[in-house]
């Protein structure tokens, strides 16, 4: 791991935040800062959270997991693009927008750029996922409903060969301006599964239209988990997921394990 942070890499994007991939166990050493944007962002109780840390910190253990998060250009930590120095700035300053109508999501500089972690003020997102597996809790209670009610044909098909998007969480005041699309582009990118699948609050969410815009569809509308609790949408795409331009009202925070 190099001095000064745990963050390794850089990916940047066309315009807006940077957004740099994170290992399992990178993921784990930030997981106090996560957790503070998981609060934030699904306005959940203090209470709630070392429960949520010691989820996440299982999840890292998954097969083939993957995180990614999201921070601004310019503020602090931000070792400018590729071939440029760092530039200061404020968070509320920067142009928060993902990329521009009609540019690909991508964006990935090569080679990538060693970097340090930021300021947790420049963090502005995450998202992570993993490779569906049996023994998995959420994996598990799914395809049991999703085998009662769908059949066992529906259940192999969707999760037989899955990516689990676990998280996806946006700062409310950078939400809707393309980041949650632009991270689960990054993590769904050159995955070998056959489908993704997610859980997220039933209605008509912001982040709901997201995931129908990117491709996924309805498996098990109005789902409650076992131990009651609110209702949950089961959604599905089949990778890779579609590639739409980013519009307003479109960045996520939406999913609970």
């Amino acid at each position: 791991m190099p001095p000064g942070g745990n963050l390794a890499y850089a990916t940047w994007v066309r315009s807006g935040p940077g957004l740099r991939e994170l290992s399992a166990e990178q993921f784990t050493a930030e997981l106090d800062a996560l957790t503070g944007i998981y609060a934030l962002a699904m306005d959940a109780p203090t209470s709630e959270l070392p429960g949520r840390k010691s989820i996440m910190e299982r999840h890292a253990t998954y097969p083939a997991f993957c995180a990614v998060v999201a921070v601004l250009r310019g503020g602090p930590g931000d070792p400018g693009r590729p071939g440029e120095p760092g530039r200061p700035g404020e968070p509320g300053g920067q142009d928060h927008g993902q990329y521009p109508d009609g540019a690909e999501p991508s964006g990935r500089t090569s080679p990538r750029e060693l970097i340090t972690m930021p300021d947790e003020r420049a963090l502005i997102g995450f998202a992570y996922g993993f490779h569906g597996s049996a023994g998995q809790w959420w994996h598990d209670v799914v395809r049991e409903s999703l085998t009662a009610h769908r059949g066992r044909e529906a259940a192999g098909h969707w999760l037989g060969d899955s990516f689990e998007f676990a998280e996806v969480h946006v700062r409310p005041g950078h939400q809707g301006h393309g980041t949650g699309r632009a991270m689960m582009h990054t993590l769904a990118a050159g995955r070998p599964e056959r489908t993704a699948v997610l859980s997220t609050p039933d209605g008509q969410t912001r982040a709901r239209r997201l995931y129908r815009s990117l491709g996924f569809a309805d498996l098990l509308p109005a789902f409650t988990f076992p131990g009651a609790g609110p209702s949950y949408a089961i959604m599905g795409a089949v990778l890779p997921l579609r590639d739409e331009p980013a519009a307003a009202g479109r960045s996520a925070s939406p999913s609970r394990r």
